[in-house]
Order: C-alpha cells, then structure tokens, then sequence
C-alpha cells in the first residue's frame, strides 16, 4: 500500500481511547485499522483502501521517562507513513498528571519530532458528552447515558481518580503542570463565530508564540470549523501533530465526508445475541460497578477475582497461574451452561479489594505510583489469560474488556495484533473483530469498554448484539 493513501495516523495512549477513534473514524467512511505496535509495510499491504491507521499504546499509566522513550520511537514510525495528520489520542476526561500518563510529556515528544507550527488540542467531544467552555472542561457522569454533568474538578468519578484525579478543570492550567510550553486558546465565542475571524485569530496566537492551542466546543456542529482550521496547516510533507479526544477524528472525519473524499457508514448490520459471551474487567469505575451490578440482577454470573492474593503473590514473586487456571475453569462451567461471566477486580473505588490490595503493596516499600503500574499490568494480565484459557476452552465469541488502564495489558497477554470495527455498541465503544494469529481469540468479537462509556444495561445491550 503507498503510503500517501491514509489520512490519519494516531496513537491512542490506551486500548479503550483507541478504539474510540477508531469508531469515529469507521463511522465517519474511513478506512481504519486498529493495531498493537506501529505497522510494518507487510502489514499494511494487508489491508485494501486503508485510510487511516492506529496504534493502541499504554502511555496512560506510564511516567514520563518511559513515555519518552516508548514515543519518539512511536512517532518517528508514525511520520514516515506520510500522512498529513498524527494524532495523539486521549480520554476524553483528559486522565493525566506530571507524573503518569503526562500529556505534556507527549506534547514535548511531538513537538520536536514533528516540528508542526503549532499543536492543536481538542477534548471536547459532545456526542460522548464532553464540552469545553473557556477552556474548562465539563463531562456527563456515564458516557451513552442520561446522567448529570459536571465541572471535570467536580465530577464523582474523574475527580477521584485512583492514578489521575482531576482536581483542576481548566485544561490550560492542568497541562501547564506537565510541560512549560505556552498554552492558547481559541474560545467558543470565536468558533460560533465567523470564519475569518476564527482564522485570524488562530494565526494571531500562532504569531504570539502559542505552541499548543486549545479549542473548546460545545455541539457537534462546532466540530467541523475546528476540522477545517486546523487542516488548513497539514501536509504529508510536515505532518500536524494534534492531541486530543476522539473529537479529532470527529472533526476531521466531518470535513472529508463535505469535500467527498469519504461516505457515511450507515450499513452497520446487527449481529444478534452471542452464543457465548465473556466479561473481564479491571475498572474501578462506578459507572463500571453499576453496570456489573445490573448484569448479575439479569442473569450473568460473576467472579470475583481475589486482587489481594495475586498482589501478595507478585510481590513475593509467587506463580499466579493456578489463580488464572481455576477461574477459568469457573467461567467455563458457567458459560457452557448458558450464562455469560463477568470476571472482576473491584465493584468500585468503595470495593473493599481496593484499599487492602494497596495496603499489602505498600508494605513491601512500594511507592504509590509503583502500585498503580505495578497493580495495572497485574491485573491487565492475569485477566488476559484468563480469557485466553476460556478462549481455549471452549468456541467464546463475544469478549467484553473493561477498564482502560488494564485494556491494553489484556490485549497483549491476548496476542491481538489489529481490530477492526464491525458494528456500533455504545458511542466511543464499537463491536471489533480481532486478529490474532496463533492465538485462540482469533476472529473474535472484542468490544473495549472505557470506565465512564455505557448506560446501566450496557453488559446486556452487547450480549444481545
């Protein structure tokens, strides 16, 4: 495939943001395929008409040392594809900090890889409900549900955050913590306004020395102006290196259905009740919690994973495969009898799991940032394989993966390579088809759940198909 066909290169700093993009995108007409590592030109060739690619990376629960270093070789890979736009993809509640998942850290990679006259940045994404107003950011608790909104400082979720809460709702404040270059912005005023206008004073921070320009919107038709602003500085020769929500591909997507270079996917087709269906999840969201709550009032079983002896086990370098081996022995018995499982780490940050597995981490001298990474690709892991060892088991066709600071662990211990969207479920979660080869999830059908994406009833929406 030459490259000059895609469009859009992304980097998505979890599995559940990138499959969010990924939706978007396919919604949107494009072309798109989801993979673990940045593609070879083999793989590539794989895939006819591809307009746009994505990478589901893990930089989410990273410090920013290791950020830097998984990112410039990611962005450099990026860059040689030749498309005219690299996106570096983030939740859309903005999860960061100075010292994990730094998106100012990011920002400083991309700038001086990509050397783009500035880097446009864009959360808001309204159908998720997401807004941005004078730079502050406001988020519906539960997104594809009818719940209250709130100021991002205030939220119930975000603003108790076990690794990220968000504690400032301004983002120009928030990223200016990570990283020391000049932060604009270009208010809503001015996208509602004039187009001229919006242009020249786009051009006018640029001139000031703004580095990062901040957009806000509030509906989706703010969307569109955004797209046409910002591609007005593309070019395959100079990649423009935007960060952002999914609202990027929103965005952009909106701008190539006007000048026709894509078409409306309308034709998703329902794919009816899955025969067998499995749930791992590593959230400790409440929306999460809700939704597993509701599930097992409708018929699904759980199991509840027992976090604090895995972590006891880790910490003294103990085998945990005969944990994995039990529940999936557990779930597999369940599910051939007709009942789809729920395996879990936690129903909520209340869960009383998740203050004693931390109390046992922190009594082997771990700091508290080193059990979240630690306890993240723990969890992310043990839950893989438990779904690889029921995949093993018996013909599993649905797999649901909950939680996005666990997803990308999962997907990895699951040997997926790529994911291609296949029908839409909640909005910023759609129904994928996976690629792993030599893996027993090969061809399944995967859907990658956010902690806040999904109304109460979500686990029995994507069962029913």
């Amino acid at each position: 495939m030459a490259k000059h066909n895609l469009l859009l290169a992304y980097y998505g700093d979890d599995f559940t943001g990138s499959t969010d993009a990924l939706e978007f995108l396919s919604r949107a007409g494009v072309k798109t395929v989801l993979f673990i590592e940045a593609p070879t030109v083999a793989q590539l060739a794989r895939y006819k008409g591809l307009q746009a690619i994505g990478v589901a990376g893990m930089t989410r629960a990273m410090p920013p040392a290791t950020m830097q270093h998984e990112l410039v070789h990611a962005f450099n890979a990026l860059k040689k594809l030749g498309a005219p736009h690299v996106h570096y993809k983030v939740c859309s509640t903005f999860d960061s900090s100075p010292n994990i998942g730094s998106i100012g850290c990011a920002a400083d990679v991309g700038a001086g890889i990509f050397r783009a006259p500035f880097i446009p940045l864009l959360v808001a994404a309204p159908v998720l409900g997401r807004y941005c107003l004078f730079g502050n950011l406001y988020a519906r608790m539960g997104i594809g549900s009818q719940g209250s909104i709130y100021r991002l400082d205030r939220h119930p979720s975000m603003s108790k955050h076990p690794s990220t809460p968000m504690d400032e709702a301004d983002l120009r404040l928030h990223l200016g913590k990570q990283t020391q270059q000049q932060i604009g912005l270009i208010d809503i005023n001015t996208i509602s306004g004039d187009e001229t206008a919006a242009e020249n004073k786009l051009e006018q921070l640029i001139d000031n020395g703004d580095d990062i320009i901040l957009f806000d919107a509030l509906e989706d038709k703010h969307l569109l102006p955004i797209g046409q602003l910002i591609d007005q500085y593309a070019d395959r020769s100079r990649p423009l290196f935007s960060i952002g929500s999914s609202g990027i591909e929103m965005a952009l997507g909106q701008l190539w259905q006007q000048q026709g270079i894509t078409q409306n996917k309308t034709d998703w087709q329902p794919l009816g009740k899955a025969e067998s269906m499995l749930v791992v999840s590593g959230s400790c969201s409440p929306v999460t919690a809700g939704q597993i709550r509701y599930a097992l009032e409708h018929g699904f079983a759980a199991i509840a994973l027992d976090t604090v002896s895995m972590a006891e086990k880790m910490a003294s370098h103990e085998d945990v495969l005969d944990m994995v081996e039990a529940c999936a022995d557990e779930a597999t018995l369940h599910i051939t009898a007709g009942k789809p499982v729920i395996v879990h780490t936690s129903l909520g940050t209340d869960d009383s799991r998740v203050e004693a597995t931390y109390q046992a981490l922190s009594k082997t001298g771990m700091t508290r940032q080193d059990i979240l990474e630690k306890t993240a690709h723990l969890y992310g892991q043990v839950l893989g394989w438990i779904a690889l060892a029921v995949a093993k088991n018996i013909k599993l066709q649905r797999l649901i993966i909950a939680g996005g600071d666990t997803s990308s662990f999962v997907a990895r211990a699951l040997g997926i390579e790529s994911v291609e969207m296949i029908a839409p479920v909640s909005p910023g979660a759609p129904l994928c088809r996976a690629s792993a080869p030599g893996s027993a999830v090969d061809g399944i059908e995967v859907n990658f759940k956010g902690g806040q994406v999904g109304a109460e009833d979500y686990f029995l929406r994507v069962l029913n198909g």
